[in-house]
């Protein structure tokens, strides 16, 4: 590890005001996304202010630590290694291999000397495992794949359309750096990280049987990015290509593909009646790289990957997203943070006439003051029409991340 190398200082600012507090730090996101690094700058840090601090480190992707498999396990693990009468901080990476690892954190917290920070590859974790039993206590930090700015600066790249083209084709995962940009070492890294993620975190966390179908949903979920789907229309779908399945499996599936982080369901909001719709939703993938690995990097793909961009920065910014229902009319994200809210249309050009009254108009219907844009591949920038802001891609992820 570098010591020098400053990273995701965001996430960083985020856990530095509860070092030391007895809070349990739980950092979520999908695999390879850089979960472990950031223990370890937490360990830097600490180091830095305290320098007789003890460090427990548990990393349950090392055989090394292969004997801690439930919660007496763990509990007696770091009771042996605990030095009393000082401050002892206890990492624990991917606690989800753990069995019934909740207790066991349960218990440590009870300790006025432990300050106990984990790591965990599923969206559950937190409100299912840890909220329920420790609730008021826990502080989950969502980690996401790389931002733009962020995949700038690791690959030392400078803000450019050549630049963004291969952050759409690679997407953000942070090893990116140590690999050669080139199609055929990157993509074969990314469906790796693909297995990883399907077998441990989805099949053998499930126990599920039809694998077959587990990677047909993946597949067709890449190819649909963006699209409004209900489980009955997938499984409409699947059932025309001679896949059989029922609406209930495709629902389930999908619950585990975005439990692993590895895609995200939106759920549809009615703009004028304030609710969220009972059907009807859209998927995006956490990065867009493996999304490009599992299905190739297609030209006529563009508009997707321009969709599922914004979708990711609008998340990773901290906005709740959604997407937009008015009347007959589709607002591709209403997101909403600290009570204010921006509504985003994407469309690859806006040079048709046609295209320019839909994306503008659909936005003029909405009877608000909020900011509204249209996000565009085109380099047009600057201009409004009517109040609604028109940004390339790159000018409207630097307007919300601020990069």
């Amino acid at each position: 590890m570098k010591k020098d190398l400053v990273y995701r200082q965001k996430y960083l600012e985020t856990v530095r005001p509860f070092i030391g507090k007895r809070l349990i730090k739980v950092f979520t996101g999908q695999r390879r996304v850089g979960k472990s690094y950031l223990l370890f700058q937490i360990m830097q840090e600490i180091q830095t202010v305290d320098e007789n601090a003890h460090i427990i480190y548990i990393n349950k992707e090392d055989l090394a630590f292969s004997h801690i498999t439930t919660a007496e396990n763990l509990n007696d693990f770091v009771q042996e290694q605990k030095k009393s009468g000082q401050k002892n901080y206890i990492f624990i990476d991917e606690i989800q291999e753990i069995t019934d690892f909740e207790q066991a954190l349960r218990s440590l917290l009870l300790d006025d000397e432990l300050d106990l920070y984990c790591t965990g590859s599923n969206a559950q974790l937190l409100s299912r495992d840890i909220a329920g039993s420790l609730s008021g206590r826990a502080i989950e930090i969502n980690v996401h794949s790389l931002s733009y700015f962020e995949f700038l600066e690791f690959m030392k790249l400078d803000d450019s359309d050549k630049s963004m083209s291969l952050f759409l084709k690679y997407g953000g995962l942070p090893y990116l750096k140590d690999l050669p940009l080139q199609d055929n070492i990157v993509f074969e890294y990314l469906r790796n990280i693909y297995s990883t993620i399907a077998i441990r975190d989805i099949v053998n966390r499930y126990a599920l049987r039809n694998v077959q179908f587990l990677e047909q949903l993946t597949q067709f979920l890449a190819s649909n990015i963006g699209n409004l789907f209900s489980a009955k229309k997938i499984s409409d779908f699947l059932k025309s290509q001679k896949i059989t399945t029922s609406s209930t499996q495709v629902q389930n599936y999908a619950e585990y593909l975005a439990n692993a982080f590895l895609i995200h369901k939106v759920p549809r909001y009615d703009i004028e009646g304030k609710r969220i719709f009972e059907i009807g939703e859209k998927y995006y993938f956490e990065d867009l790289g493996l999304r490009n690995a599992l299905i190739g990097y297609r030209v006529q793909d563009r508009g997707k990957l321009l969709e599922n961009c914004i979708f990711n920065h609008l998340q990773i910014a901290g906005y709740d997203v959604k997407i937009g229902g008015l009347n007959s009319q589709e607002i591709d994200f209403v997101a909403e943070k600290n009570g204010e809210r921006i509504y985003v249309q994407a469309t690859l050009t806006i040079n048709e006439e046609k295209t320019l009254e839909r994306e503008f108009g659909n936005l003029l219907k909405i009877q608000d003051n909020y900011p509204k844009y249209v996000v565009t591949m085109d380099e047009f920038d600057g201009n409004t029409f009517e109040g609604i802001q028109c940004l390339s891609l790159r000018a409207f992820l630097r307007e919300i991340l601020g990069g």
